[in-house]
């Protein structure tokens, strides 16, 4: 195939494609949501969960039927979806399951810095991580492979710099799409499910000899990054490799802490790391004493550096200074130096803020005219708590703000506690705000609660994506529409209203000052479509009607000809 320009998520997207990948799901969250996306439009078959919980738990499914599954999610999804990953470990798979977390060093679009290479080792499962756009569309294939011969998840660590910088890719490999590994594990051709209870039913007879299997499985693998990673099986490429250099300087690097590396220090010797977990500490015990100096370049949290000083390979510290943020060259040559001086303050730039004709103004305006206290979300509705308005007052994770309102609500002296308000987005509240309305009904505070729903009809802040409470799919047609009105209604909350605040602004400041003087549950459904994507959305919905007019059509005409 011909070389091609792609990011790290189309490359993934590409190699999911050439691996016959039968399902792609996930929740759309930046820098991982361009994956699915992609591999949407390459002709895989990809659907947004509502929330990385039930993406982990519909791809194990996937995974069980014998199929090659891959979920996608930023790092904070993988909190979510913890509960389910931490015992398929235990459960293992049968097709390959692919688990893409995409990191976000520096935060450029998260609440948290958190490293999730952790999470490879709390669940005892390999991790692969690539440098750049080809190596992502490499690694893929020896992810599948290693899912599928020792029948486990693999986690597939991306971050913001991979999954975004676009690279030359030539996905010679696309022969791997036969279905067939070269290492000698079971082929993926058609799905098919085997009962087998005690690996699959996690109840506590089970689940004990199953940790012993899964620690048996990481141990060989281990044993095979030590030994077999660092050359390339047939069809695939090796993980692990060795840059030999100058003996004065060797560097232990991963993912693209690597690019840096190799441009900041040309002359050194480079152990370039693609397994993080388990890591190869005997290769680079024998790396380490071939060297004079050995310095680890990572990202993040000092993950390798601390493991190999745990195993007592002597290697430097890296100074506290650079945990923090993305690595680039001038800062990987600083740390090669020992420079702990402080660094040069970044360029300041322009803020975001709501567009102009954001419908979310109205609600800011009023929220802040009164005082509220505002416990918000994760959601482009979060930049109200920039000025103008300084409108929010806490955002924790997603669907936290009904929790964290709930909880002021009880303990405030009630002159306080009657000016506290939820504010949560629509994908939000999809996501895992129903459970905080749940709380809300089964615990109502003494005062009341007032929640507000902004519902501007899409994913807005990851780029317009969809969710079930917008009536279409991923690939943006029709399906099942949530009802966020009814679920409230059908929760048991007695005071539920929709509402347009952008076009009756006067109306909405009463109905919220209303709601806040009454000690009931109540629901404002601030609902308007995003300005950005209101014109897809009517584009979108008018070819809906076509289609469900075309079916109602067709229904009929497939009728014998005395019933039509």
């Amino acid at each position: 195939m011909e070389r091609q320009l792609l990011s790290g998520d189309e490359a993934v997207a590409l190699a999911a494609l050439h691996a016959g990948v039968a399902l792609g799901t996930g929740y759309p969250g930046t820098p991982s949501t361009e994956i699915l996306e992609t591999f949407d439009t390459l002709g895989g078959r990809a659907q947004w969960a509502p929330n990385e919980k039930v993406a982990l738990e519909v791809g194990l499914g996937a995974a069980f039927g014998g199929a090659r599954a891959i979920v996608t999610m930023k790092h904070v999804g993988l909190n979510v979806a913890a509960d389910p990953l931490f015992t398929a470990a235990y459960t293992g798979v049968t097709g390959a399951l692919i688990v893409v977390t995409a990191d976000d060093p520096g935060m450029a679009s998260s609440q948290n810095e958190q490293d999730n290479r952790r999470y490879a080792i709390a669940a005892a499962l390999p991790m692969v991580e690539p440098a750049d756009s080809q190596e992502a569309y490499d690694f893929f294939f020896v992810a599948v492979e290693i899912s599928e011969r020792w029948q486990i998840p693999v986690l597939f660590r991306m971050t913001t710099r991979v999954c975004h910088s676009k690279s030359i890719v030539a996905p010679d490999r696309a022969a791997a799409a036969d279905g067939a590994p070269a290492m000698g594990g079971p082929t993926t051709s058609m799905p098919h499910f085997e009962h087998d209870i005690t690996a699959r039913v996690m109840i506590p007879a089970n689940a004990r000899p199953a940790h012993r299997r899964l620690r048996a499985k990481m141990a060989e693998i281990a044993a095979w990054g030590e030994a077999e990673a660092w050359s390339a099986a047939p069809g695939l490429v090796a993980l692990n490799r060795i840059e030999p250099g100058g003996r004065a300087l060797g560097i232990v690097t991963d993912g693209v802490g690597y690019l840096h590396a190799a441009e900041a220090a040309p002359d050194a010797s480079i152990l370039k790391i693609g397994l993080v977990n388990p890591l190869p500490l005997e290769r680079i015990r024998t790396f380490a004493a071939s060297v004079d100096r050995t310095v680890v370049v990572e990202e993040g949290d000092p993950v390798v550096g601390d493991s190999l000083r745990a195993a007592g390979i002597p290697v430097e510290a890296r100074p506290e200074m650079y945990r923090f943020g993305e690595l680039d060259v001038a800062r990987v040559r600083r740390i090669l130096a020992g420079d702990t001086s402080p660094e040069p303050a970044p360029a300041l730039g322009k803020p975001p803020e709501l567009c102009p004709a954001c419908p979310y103004h109205t609600v800011y305006a009023t929220l802040k005219k009164h005082d509220c206290i505002t416990a918000g979300d994760i959601g482009c509705y979060s930049l109200g708590v920039l000025p103008p308005y300084a409108a929010m007052d806490t955002c924790v994770a997603m669907g936290a703000s009904i929790g964290v309102g709930l909880g002021l609500r009880h303990v405030l002296p009630p002159d306080e506690a009657r000016r506290v308000v939820s504010i949560i987005g629509d994908s939000t509240f999809v996501h895992s705000g129903i459970s905080g309305l749940v709380e809300m009904a089964y615990n109502p505070p003494p005062s009341g609660h007032v929640v507000i729903v902004l519902d501007n009809g899409t994913t807005a802040m990851t780029g317009q994506q969809e969710h079930p409470g917008t009536g279409r799919r991923l690939d943006h047609g029709p399906t099942n529409k949530l009802s966020i009105e009814g679920i409230a209604t059908a929760i048991g909350i007695p005071s539920v209203t929709v509402i347009d605040a952008y076009a009756e602004p006067e109306e909405f400041e009463r109905l919220l000052l209303e709601r806040l003087a009454t000690p009931e549950l109540s629901v404002i459904v601030a609902r308007r479509p995003c300005i950005l994507a209101a014109a897809d959305i009517r584009k979108w919905e008018q070819q809906a009607v076509e289609f469900r007019a075309q079916a109602a059509e067709q229904a009929v005409f497939d009728l014998p000809i005395g019933e039509q």
